[in-house]
């Protein structure tokens, strides 16, 4: 538990004192006219309150990835700490923070276009496919673990299948959270959704602190061999690298939320209020992977599996509403379950509302009018119900989409932070660059070896996993040292 006092605290200085930092090397312009005055439409380039911004940006990023995927990787013990701290830091938050800012100094650009005026056309179309690709797989996979839960609560109640019965609902809430103008629905109901999630975070840190309870320390050794973990577990056989930094993306670093950003990025009216909002809304984002990390150590290497009555393996959204119920109680519990699945609606609707404005902005189509909002919208609603429909109906759908969203999703962080190298350089930033360069570096190696050695990927064998990792980053440095300084960037 001291770990894990430790990282809070520096998650905290990390805001104060690396947050300004990479603040003072972007130097916003307080006096530039923002995108919602320049741009503005009533519907996505909207004026609002500070406040606001940041509980909507808090939201979007704070899916089910900080709670789902930091309960998983608990299994490779104390380097799950260090990772969210060290990753959200100088990685996660630095990268949400460029995010949104380039796209606001380019009129509220989204990701794809972003990334086209740095690495080039290109890498736009390949981003703009990845982009879409894994908008759909955050709108099936935030519509299926909200259902679960809900379900499984509501399950004497509902009539039929009642998993199906609130993967409809909250499918037609997206709809509406996609056509509808952002200051309508989202800007509405968000505080409430924020007011749930932020209690949920806070009820279960003073429950960890008062329990006290014993949790592998990082001064112990910051992997735990799997002859620690029960044979009969499920969560032995895979390798800290590249595992771990894909299996806790958000809460770290993760490519959804630069798709995330600049739809903040366009209703922002000053870029001073870049560092709270970005920066800002990762590192609370890292505070509750935290939480759940430390409480996927006890329930992991710990007696909590015991004290919950449930199998070790049992699925994330059970163990959250096991951890829920029984350590808040009923109404604490209720409170706290409805905040985990504030987590991914709150993601999910935004996804969808993301593919449209990527779609539109491909097709070149504005969004002042509601048929032309439903024409870009049905394609995507379509092929979302394709993979929400094949993740309900196949009983490892789920486990399926999760895996290739969490590989999609460092895939896009990887080239954002390209983008963000090369927007550096440009700017003749010095060695700034370095700073989105060496993450940028490392997480190419991490989604290139876990494609290469994964079954879902080439399933070559995990003895190659140094060599691979190794090689992609001394390929990726050298392209970078002898072809960047020499290219037109503008697509």
């Amino acid at each position: 538990m001291y770990s894990f006092i430790i990282c809070v605290a520096a998650l905290i200085l990390g805001y104060i004192f690396y947050g300004k930092f990479v603040e003072k090397v972007f130097a916003p312009d307080p006096n530039r006219i923002p995108p919602c005055v320049s741009k503005a439409d009533g519907m996505d380039y909207v004026p609002m309150p500070s406040w606001k911004i940041y509980m909507i940006q808090f939201l979007n990023i704070a899916g089910t990835g900080p709670i789902f995927g930091a309960l998983m990787g608990a299994k490779f013990g104390p380097a799950s700490y260090v990772w969210i701290v060290i990753g959200a830091i100088f990685a996660g938050a630095m990268h949400d923070y460029f995010a949104g800012m380039m796209s606001m100094r380019n009129g509220g650009e989204g990701l794809p276009d972003i990334i086209g005026r740095y690495l080039g056309g290109k890498a736009r179309a390949v981003m703009l496919v990845f982009a879409m690709l894994l908008m759909l797989l955050v709108g099936a996979v935030f519509t299926s673990s909200p259902a679960i839960i809900l379900g499984d609560l509501t399950k004497n109640w509902v009539p039929g299948d009642s998993v199906m019965v609130w993967c409809v609902i909250v499918f037609i809430y997206y709809m509406l959270a996609t056509l509808l103008p952002i200051s309508k629905l989202i800007g509405k109901i968000y505080p409430l959704f924020a007011i749930a999630l932020i209690f949920m975070a806070v009820a279960l840190m003073v429950v960890l602190v008062f329990k006290w309870p014993s949790i592998p320390e990082i001064w112990t050794g910051l992997s735990q061999t799997d002859h620690q973990l029960k044979a009969d577990s499920g969560l032995v056989g895979q390798n800290l690298f590249p595992c771990l930094f894909i299996t806790i993306a958000c809460g770290a670093l993760s490519g959804f939320h630069a798709t995330q950003s600049p739809m903040m990025a366009r209703c922002m009216t000053n870029e001073k209020l870049g560092r709270p909002i970005f920066y800002g809304a990762m590192i609370t984002e890292g505070i509750i992977a935290l939480i759940w990390a430390a409480l996927g150590s006890y329930f992991v290497y710990g007696h909590g599996f015991e004290e919950l009555g449930i199998a070790i393996n049992s699925s994330a959204p059970l163990v959250v509403e096991n951890i829920s119920i029984k350590w808040l109680g009923i109404a604490g519990g209720v409170l706290a379950i409805l905040g985990v699945v504030a987590a991914p609606i709150t993601s999910g609707d935004t996804a969808f509302r993301t593919a449209r404005l990527i779609l539109a902005d491909f097709v070149r189509v504005d969004q002042k009018s509601i048929p032309k909002r439903l024409a870009v919208s049905l394609p995507v609603f379509l092929a979302a119900g394709f993979f929400l429909y094949f993740s309900i109906a196949d009983n490892d759908g789920f486990n399926l989409i999760w895996r290739y969203f969490m590989w999609a999703n460092q895939i896009l962080a990887s080239f954002t932070l390209w983008a963000i190298t090369v927007f550096l350089y440009r700017e003749r930033k010095g060695l700034y660059y370095l700073m989105s360069l060496i993450p940028g570096i490392f997480m190419t190696s991490v989604c290139v070896t876990f494609i290469c050695i994964m079954p879902i990927g080439f399933g070559i064998s995990d003895a190659y996993t140094a060599h691979i990792g190794i090689a992609t980053a001394l390929v990726c440095t050298v392209l970078f040292a002898f072809f960047h300084p020499k290219r037109n960037f503008n697509g």
